[in-house]
């Protein structure tokens, strides 16, 4: 649980940190979107190198964003295994028994693979690089279009926001909870299937009561602060763009379109 680093803002001064949030979340959009272009393995080059030169300048380190991928690799190991169970084209690899596998289940895993955790690096570097009020602020902004039609802007930012900030609380609390019940005897590591299944229920119960707890004096905090949802409010803080926000969006921009351009001649 302490591997999960999305949502955790690393407090660093690097040219990523100061740019504006509207041209990261734009940008990331723009590469999630290119991510699912069939570009081939030349695409994923080119975006694995973009994404690596913004790690890079954002100061992040390796470790750091190793743990982001990390938990994904169970899940990962169990889609394998439903791919060589249920994929039977292309050519035959490996017999095991009764279970062939074939080249194109590996081949369909490892595209997943490697979308995931380009997908992983992505938003790791984006929370780790932006501040949640810079989030919030730039979500609001980006989603203020949509108010036209009835859509309440800062409600959702503020909701993904506060989403993304106790991300990293509920896996400390979670620890916390883990040494606690261990002290006590509680083992969450081995014993049988009901046992095992009792002791997760004794961290369970305690986490969703201390979120609840986390909840509702956030609420009350809020309250107390005059916050009223639907309201006009004023800024201390405005943001604005310079020629690194917008040379960041045309990179991710230019991304897009080779990707597109791979995907239609391969």
């Amino acid at each position: 649980m302490g591997n999960l680093t999305l949502g955790r803002y690393v407090p660093l001064d690097s040219p990523i940190h100061r740019m504006d949030p509207r041209a990261k979340i734009g940008a990331m959009l723009m590469v999630l979107i290119a991510i699912f272009f069939p570009a081939g393995w030349l695409g994923y080059a080119i975006i694995f190198a973009a994404v690596s030169v913004v790690i890079i300048l954002s100061k992040l380190s390796i470790g750091f964003i190793w743990k982001s991928m990390k938990p994904m690799l169970i899940m990962l190991g169990f889609l394998l295994i439903i791919n060589i169970l249920v994929i039977h084209t292309g050519t035959p690899l490996v017999s095991l028994g009764p279970v062939t596998i074939y080249s194109d289940a590996i081949f369909q895993t490892l595209y997943i693979v490697v979308r995931l955790l380009l997908m992983i690096m992505i938003t790791t570097c984006l929370t780790a690089t932006t501040k949640p009020l810079d989030m919030t602020l730039g979500l609001e902004d980006l989603l203020k279009p949509f108010e036209k039609i009835g859509l309440p802007s800062h409600e959702i930012a503020m909701l993904i926001s506060i989403a993304l900030r106790f991300i990293p609380d509920l896996i400390d609390e979670t620890n916390r909870i883990i040494k606690a019940q261990e002290s006590r005897g509680v083992d969450l590591k081995e014993g049988k299937l009901m046992e095992r299944i009792g002791a997760i229920l004794s961290l369970i119960v305690p986490l969703f009561v201390s979120a609840f707890q986390r909840a509702e004096d956030l609420a009350n905090a809020m309250e107390a602060r005059g916050y009223q949802p639907g309201e006009k409010r004023t800024r201390y803080k405005v943001l604005k763009m310079s020629w690194p926000d917008w040379l960041l969006l045309i990179c991710a921009l230019l991304i897009l379109i080779v990707m597109a351009v791979l995907a239609w001649f391969i």
